[in-house]
């Protein structure tokens, strides 16, 4: 199974990859009141690129309605002349997208989506982009043609995750890895697990101590079978490419393989050693959710925004104890590749609508916004407010400054960090060296910690979470693989789905036998598989993976 990366909504497929990330608050019910043809037009193609202009904007996720004084929001129809009626999805999205689909009730501006793209409510923006956003152009160059829709070459969606320019600082690590509690590697005196069998020791020892904690938990639910069936290819030392491990450009199913048996061959053992979660693949998302907020769980493989709702109850509860540590298990001789650079979210982001009266004037927009100037107001805030500058030029926060920036009642009325979730944005750092947000400013994102993660930290010198991991590779040219397209009803979609029944059934059945009986339980599940057209899955995304070694370079 793919990552389905909260920061590309496709996870919600990676995934909502990562605009999930940038959304915050609760639902709103404040919705557009402008008509379905958009908001008002504005004089912009005469040249009067200031004048008032508010244009209707959809967002795919739950949000809340930023405050009328909202200070960004005020700086930018100030500057710009443009001002927003923000729409967030209350209920069902499919339900939503149906109905302003059937009737072509489209706003200004929406988040990409596979379903508005087929319905063709997007317009094309290569064009706008190449005669009027020379900044959006600089920002997306070096992944230009990787932005494009693959059916037919045009850019719909200008993505908002996944562009990165100068050093990638990434303190909070979101990916995948093995987890231990920080209470569990303090009382066992630090330890850095590097194998499978140092990590399932830790948790032995202490669950033999503690008998009431839950040994290793994982999850089985609905799309969310990633902790159960990624962890054999971050073992053998590849990148997430989904249900595909990838070598020398061509891929190949690991669901089978050695490095999957000796996976689970393994929790099979720390199964009859009353390790394993007995419920682990019979519960949901949210019954997963809790047992992480009761402070219970000792370990687990997952990607760390999966299971971060939970780490935030164990936080409000003041359990940071309870919270967790990923460590890189590998097996002999792997190379590291837990890591990553982050694809680009490729149709995750904004688009123009079909119905917008101005598109040159929000793509104009959007390529002020772009400009380090504004992304620095955007995501740092105002200077001298909401953080400060040392003399050499280092950007930091006071600590009353970061004890508003944590309050919803100040972000909703000094940010908009939900619709800046969805637009272009910097990511990394700027060209004077500060991260482009506070939370990637290494030494803010130390000082802004508790005393308890700083003392952990420090136990392990080191000065974030993400440096537990080796620095991320640069990605492969097709990178992800899991984002290939297969198509509906085609053989390799067939093979793709009926291979992840296999899996959600035979492979909770495997760790649940008898040691005696795992060969036999192993060996059915490996003829289910050969009875499949697995080739034909294989081939689509060798295939996938030609095309975009071929058309991604930028020439």
């Amino acid at each position: 199974m793919h990552k389905t990366a909260k920061r590309s909504a496709q996870a919600v497929a990676a995934g909502v990859f990562a605009l999930a990330l940038a959304v915050t608050g609760c639902s709103s019910n404040n919705t557009n009141s402008n008509t379905a043809n958009g908001g008002t037009a504005s004089p912009a193609a005469n040249g009067d690129d200031n004048s008032p202009a508010t244009f209707s904007v959809f967002m795919s996720g739950p949000g809340q309605q930023p405050t009328a004084d909202n200070k960004i929001l005020k700086l930018i129809k100030e500057k710009t002349g443009v001002s927003f009626n923000m729409e967030f999805l209350v209920g069902d999205l499919k339900q939503k997208l149906g109905v302003m689909i059937a009737g072509g009730d489209y706003p200004d501006i929406m988040s990409g989506d596979d379903k508005l793209i087929n319905a063709k409510a997007y317009i094309p923006l290569e064009d706008l982009i190449e005669k009027h956003a020379p900044n959006l152009k600089k920002h997306y160059a070096a992944v230009w043609n990787q932005i494009k829709d693959e059916t037919d070459g045009h850019i719909y969606v200008l993505p908002s995750y996944g562009v990165y320019q100068g050093k990638i600082t990434e303190p909070t690590y979101q990916g995948p890895g093995f987890w231990l509690q920080k209470a569990v590697l303090e009382e066992m005196g630090y330890p850095t697990p590097k194998t499978l069998d140092e990590y399932f020791d830790i948790i032995a020892k202490y669950k033999e101590k503690h008998p009431d904690m839950i040994g290793f938990e994982s999850l089985n639910f609905d799309w969310r079978v990633f902790p159960l069936q990624n962890p054999p290819e971050h073992l053998s030392g590849h990148p997430n490419d989904g249900g595909v491990v990838v070598d020398n450009n061509k891929a190949q199913i690991f669901a089978d393989k050695d490095i999957s048996k000796t996976y689970y061959k393994k929790l099979n053992e720390i199964n009859d050693q009353g390790l394993m979660d007995k419920e682990a693949f019979v519960q949901n998302y949210d019954q997963y959710l809790a047992k992480v907020a009761s402070g219970k769980v000792i370990g687990m493989f997952d990607q760390h925004w999966n299971f971060e709702d939970g780490e935030k109850s164990l936080i409000s509860q003041g359990k940071i104890e309870n919270t967790y540590i990923g460590f890189p298990l590998l097996y002999p001789g792997a190379e590291e590749w837990y890591r990553d650079r982050g694809a680009v979210g490729t149709n995750r982001g904004f688009g123009i609508s079909i119905n917008a009266k101005d598109p040159v004037r929000i793509i104009k927009f959007w390529d002020q916004m772009i400009t380090e100037d504004w992304q620095k107001t955007i995501q740092w805030g105002i200077k001298g407010e909401d953080y400060e500058v040392k003399e050499d030029g280092t950007f930091y926060r006071t600590p009353e400054q970061r004890a508003n920036a944590d309050k919803t009642s100040w972000q909703v009325a000094n940010k908009i960090t939900t619709m800046h979730g969805y637009m272009p944005k910097i990511q990394g750092t700027y060209s004077d060296g500060n991260a482009a947000d506070p939370g990637t400013q290494p030494q803010e994102f130390f000082d802004s910690l508790k005393p308890y993660d700083q003392k952990i930290l420090k136990a392990y010198n080191k000065k974030s979470w993400s440096e537990f991991f080796k620095e991320p590779k640069e990605n492969n040219i097709y990178f992800p693989a899991y984002s290939i397209v297969l198509q509906d009803g085609s053989a390799a979609q067939l093979a793709q789905s009926k291979l992840n029944d296999l899996q959600i059934k035979y492979l909770p059945k495997a760790i649940m036998a008898s040691p005696a009986e795992f060969e036999e339980v192993w060996q059915d599940y490996v003829k289910q598989i050969q009875k499949l057209d697995i080739k034909a899955y294989e081939d689509r995304i060798n295939e996938g993976i030609q095309l975009r070694i071929k058309n991604w370079s930028v020439k």
